[in-house]
């Protein structure tokens, strides 16, 4: 009895202390907490044309560059031969962020003759600082052994003489050589604000992209529209927890308390898995959390049914005829879960953004459901049966009407 009291008072507990707080700690995805939708798309030019490599390394730059931002779990994933799709979730400057992402980033270094004697290829790192002396907001330009050189040999050359800094063709700064620059270091001014020169040295240290692109549509989905999102989720997964304890205990009792008292540890141990996952929780996420409950409620039905058929007909003991319930409810719960894992694992292979995020869930809560089913219920039960809380097998839901069995056949079987 102690055991039994123990256990159940532990579970609920640690439910109903930290189901809250570990919930809002799993990270969300831009339809829960709101962002920005971008959608790029590659044109041709003179310089380069547009092929499969190409947008292969657009994608690969702008997960660097959004990455950069400190973006909570970006999206990015090609669309057709020449757009890209960009999910920033949760960011406070949609513009900022835009302007970044969305540059060629062509750096060059020109004499002032207008020739090219350095590009951003040559660049090792770029970072961003102000100046202690000026005062100003600064990229701090650091070249690769080949492209110091070339800084070498450009600034004796133009000693007395201005070097221009561009940045897809614009000027960013002009300034004056006074002696030769060996150290393989340069400096870019002229950013109003600290947070502009980090973009521009997230945008530099990214490399540029190999052809142009343009920002086609852009779409803020707003705080009011994430935050109704995400109550209407968490209302939907209230709602279906808790019509499946009332469901429970109303049908089986005692053994339905039993399941419902597993379906929280099962809920707690799907969020924990999921937060040292990093998982990004989305709406289908949700939804996938919502059916793997479902799925877990199902198999103790199962275990149940038998339960119920093996005292009602068989004329077993309680124990007995719980111990044969979860025997023959095994391997139909084992089958089904294996082909939800099944497709849940194309979703996954197969299926891009959220449809993944679903496939997660899904997944994961299917295992664990199993996991709980089998071995958690059976071991409380064993518990509550070996304490004999009550006498009565309708405490334990083992009499009564029986799903699938028509009336008559208790007594042919």
């Amino acid at each position: 009895m102690l055991k039994l009291a123990v256990a159940v008072a532990v579970i609920i507990g640690v439910f109903f202390a930290f189901v809250q707080p570990l919930a809002s700690s799993i990270r969300q995805g831009l339809d829960l907490q709101g962002g920005t939708h971008v959608v790029l798309e590659a044109v041709d030019t003179e310089q380069a044309q547009v092929n499969d490599d190409a947008m292969n390394r657009v994608v690969a730059i702008m997960e660097k560059r959004v990455n950069a931002l400190g973006l909570t779990e970006p999206i990015i994933q090609r669309e057709g031969e020449r757009r890209v799709i960009i999910e920033l979730p949760g960011i406070k400057d949609p513009d900022a962020a835009i302007q970044t992402i969305g540059k060629t980033a062509m750096l060059e270094f020109r004499d002032e003759d207008g020739n090219t004697v350095l590009t951003g290829t040559d660049l090792k790192d770029a970072q961003a600082s102000t100046n202690p002396q000026t005062g100003q907001n600064v990229v701090n330009l650091e070249f690769s052994d080949e492209g110091a050189q070339k800084f070498a040999d450009l600034t004796m050359r133009n000693v007395g003489r201005t070097i221009a800094i561009l940045l897809d063709g614009e000027v960013l700064t002009a300034p004056n050589v006074r002696e030769p620059i060996l150290g393989g270091r340069a400096e870019i001014t002229g950013q109003k604000t600290l947070e502009e020169a980090q973009n521009l040295a997230v945008v530099l240290r990214s490399g540029a992209l190999p052809v142009k692109v343009e920002i086609i549509e852009t779409r803020t989905v707003g705080p009011t529209l994430g935050q109704d999102s995400k109550d209407k989720s968490e209302f939907a997964f209230a709602v279906g927890l808790g019509a499946v304890v009332l469901f429970m205990i109303l049908f089986y009792h005692l053994s339905g308390f039993i399941a419902d008292v597993a379906l929280m540890a099962y809920t707690m141990l799907l969020l924990g898995i999921l937060y040292l996952m990093d998982a990004t929780l989305t709406l289908p996420g949700v939804a996938g959390i919502i059916l793997s409950i479902g799925m877990a409620v199902d198999a103790n039905v199962l275990i149940f049914e038998h339960f119920k058929e093996e005292y009602q007909v068989q004329h077993k003991s309680l124990r007995l005829a719980m111990d044969a319930g979860f025997k023959r409810a095994f391997t139909t719960i084992f089958d089904s879960n294996v082909t939800t894992l099944i497709a849940a694992g194309v979703l996954f292979f197969l299926g891009t953004g959220t449809i993944r995020g679903f496939a997660i869930t899904l997944g994961v809560g299917t295992i664990l459901s199993m996991f709980t089913a089998i071995t958690l219920t059976q071991y409380l039960l064993k518990l509550m049966i070996s304490a004999k809380i009550s006498e009565k097998p309708a405490m334990y839901g083992a009499s009564g009407f029986m799903l699938g069995v028509k009336k008559g056949d208790e007594k042919n079987a």
